[in-house]
């Protein structure tokens, strides 16, 4: 086993195919596939899956994977140390339910970082998709709430796929709305009170069970329910139409200005939100410092 050849299986795996990866870099597609085999028979594991389409990571090559990635950031950091190298970028994802404050911590990263180089994704998506995100490494941290509801059904989803959960707070159910309509004023409101508004919710693809919702009261029958794939088309849609969606109540009025208010819901239920990270492999310093800036923000509301 080799630095080189752990280089490559990671660079496969971002890359999705081993004719991508071979193109990242610069060697000839046949070279690559040999080491990559190699690799596989050396350690008596299968890395990946070949197909038609390209490739995809075993489960035994996720958590092969995880450990590469370690080894490889070990050597890079000596290299960088000792070798007088420049240093390499500092990478690091977070995939997250729609979140403002998640949005905040991720600004607060970034000037931290300040003229380091470095590539960084945010990524807002599905339950589902944050979970497997995070199974796959294709992000280090996933944020997602958990309530009284769905809690049984997402731990167990996040056991499986070999995570852990570690909660940042937990927050009273709220309606946003559009500063303009008619529930804006009121101190709460009940679940009656928002049945002639259309309810605005996130798409969760083909997961789509009630557990898997980013929204409290999911299984709730209402006449109007609009669904949405982003935050920003919610909140217009919000102002647009007078709707509605159940949330957190934590805003931000320098990323979402004052058209949008929280409004208390009166509910049983609570929000517990955290995060999801791999359970065998400590946060690289770039993540626990966004983890940090996480808490400082929420700390700060």
């Amino acid at each position: 086993m080799t630095l080189t050849q752990l280089r490559y299986v990671i660079e496969v795996a971002e890359a999705g195919s081993i004719s991508a990866a071979a193109t990242r870099l610069f060697i000839a597609q046949p070279s690559l596939s040999k080491a990559v085999g190699e690799l596989e028979a050396e350690m008596g594991v299968r890395i990946f899956e070949r197909g038609a389409r390209g490739v995809r990571l075993t489960d035994e090559g996720t958590r092969f994977l995880s450990y590469a990635r370690q080894v490889v950031e070990q050597a890079d950091l000596l290299e960088s140390q000792y070798l007088h190298a420049e240093p390499r970028r500092r990478v690091f994802a977070v995939s997250s339910q729609h979140y403002a404050f998640v949005v905040n911590a991720f600004v607060g990263l970034v000037r931290e970082i300040g003229r380091e180089k470095y590539e960084f994704s945010l990524r807002e998506g599905t339950t589902a998709g944050i979970i497997e995100d995070v199974r796959t490494q294709r992000s280090e941290v996933g944020v997602i709430y958990l309530s009284d509801f769905n809690r049984e059904v997402i731990e167990g989803a996040v056991k499986r796929a070999e995570l852990r959960y570690e909660p940042l707070f937990t927050a009273s159910p709220h309606v946003f709305v559009s500063r303009t309509s008619p529930l804006a004023g009121r101190s709460s409101v009940t679940l009656g009170d928002l049945e002639p508004f259309p309810r605005l919710t996130y798409d969760q693809g083909s997961q789509n069970s009630f557990y898997f919702s980013e929204e409290l009261h999911s299984t709730q029958m209402v006449d109007k329910q609009i669904v949405v794939t982003d935050r920003a088309t919610l909140f217009n849609l919000l102002i647009g139409l007078d709707g509605y969606t159940i949330s957190s109540g934590v805003l931000s009025a320098d990323l979402n200005g004052e058209d949008i208010v929280a409004v208390p819901l009166e509910s049983d239920e609570h929000m517990e939100i955290g995060y999801l990270h791999a359970a065998g492999r400590p946060l690289s310093s770039v993540a626990e410092r966004y983890v940090a800036h996480l808490r400082s923000y929420i700390a700060g509301l």
